[in-house]
């Protein structure tokens, strides 16, 4: 709910920015919005929409290129890093894990196969329903799972890679390190890498939060809901599943009230970054136990690729996490 309010807060401040209306209106207007479209949409057409908002994401990508780089410094950077076991780098180190694995991702992952299951039942295409309604996978659906997944997380990373490269070139270079507000962070780059590029970083800003509003209070949805065994899924009506859609209204709601407390947004997000890094090792545990169950997965439980990256994966995350917790209270 804080990540929901800090990307709303940062949306609207993008939009002020960008046309000068009021925050509060277009903090009201996207919140409107973003309801509207999860509650009353279909799931394929909500799915559609998703999709072309993701393509806002290559303004960070873009961005990039137009500020004046220099690349053989940024390559080396990149292949050769530096590590220390300072508590403000652990804490970093952390937050960025997170931002690639998150507790909230896995539900909301595994909740669209059975919505994309759901969607080729309703098409009449060869996707026979179990007692519970999940799709019976076929080895192409493996397959397509398996891509869909690998080509999200590389491009979630890309995009973060070049947000990295735009801040780092532009604001760090000029001594600017601490930011609270996306605000601050689309005006400090207007006078150093022009309009063209501010503007651009403030669609990117926008589009971010389109598409991070909506998976976050979904996946909410989806992991209280199943707690309770409530009716679930966003190709189901609001009267089918009010708990669930009621779940999505109360996480906005509590959002938005978040853009008039004192904190600062950046704050929230980056503490709330560190919770679900130090949550997301557990959670990992339990995943992997999970897909070597065979009584579970039955013949699509691992292999001994996917186990092995699993396993040290989650090993990583498990030992970043313990670390800054050692490095905050010894």
């Amino acid at each position: 709910m804080i990540n929901i309010g800090a990307d709303l807060g940062a949306m609207a401040s993008a939009g002020q920015l960008i046309i000068g209306i009021p925050f509060i209106f277009w903090l009201v207007c996207i919140t409107l919005l973003i309801v509207f479209l999860e509650i009353f949409l279909s799931y394929e057409v909500y799915a559609k929409f998703l999709k072309y908002i993701a393509l806002t994401l290559f303004a960070y990508i873009i961005t990039a290129f137009i500020i004046k780089e220099d690349w053989g410094k940024i390559l080396y950077a990149t292949l050769v890093p530096s590590f220390s076991v300072s508590k403000d780098y652990l804490l970093n180190i952390v937050a960025i894990l997170r931002t690639t694995i998150s507790p909230y991702l896995f539900f909301w992952q595994t909740n669209q196969e059975v919505e994309e299951g759901h969607k080729k039942n309703k098409l009449g295409l060869k996707a026979v329903g179990t007692a519970k309604g999940i799709p019976d996978i076929k080895k192409a659906g493996v397959r397509n799972m398996k891509l869909d997944t690998i080509v999200g997380m590389l491009f979630s990373n890309i995009v973060m890679f070049f947000i990295i490269v735009t801040t780092a070139s532009t604001l760090r270079t000029h001594g600017i390190t601490h930011i609270d507000t996306a605000t601050q962070a689309a005006q400090a780059l207007k006078p150093l890498a022009g309009n063209f590029a501010f503007l651009l970083f403030a669609i990117g800003i926008i589009g971010t939060g389109l598409l991070a509003a909506p998976v976050l209070a979904g996946a909410s949805a989806y992991a209280i809901s199943e707690v309770f065994n409530w009716k679930e899924g966003l190709n189901k009506k609001f009267k089918r599943a009010p708990g669930f859609y009621g779940v999505i209204i109360i996480a906005v709601v509590i959002g938005i009230s978040m853009n008039f407390l004192p904190i600062k947004p950046f704050k929230m997000l980056y503490y709330t970054a560190i919770i679900n890094g130090i949550a997301a090792p557990p959670i990992m545990v339990l995943l992997m136990l999970i897909t070597n169950n065979k009584k579970v997965m039955g013949k699509y439980s691992n292999n001994a690729f996917s186990n092995i990256m699993g396993w040290i994966i989650t090993i990583i995350m498990a030992i970043a996490s313990i670390a800054l917790l050692v490095s905050l209270f010894f």
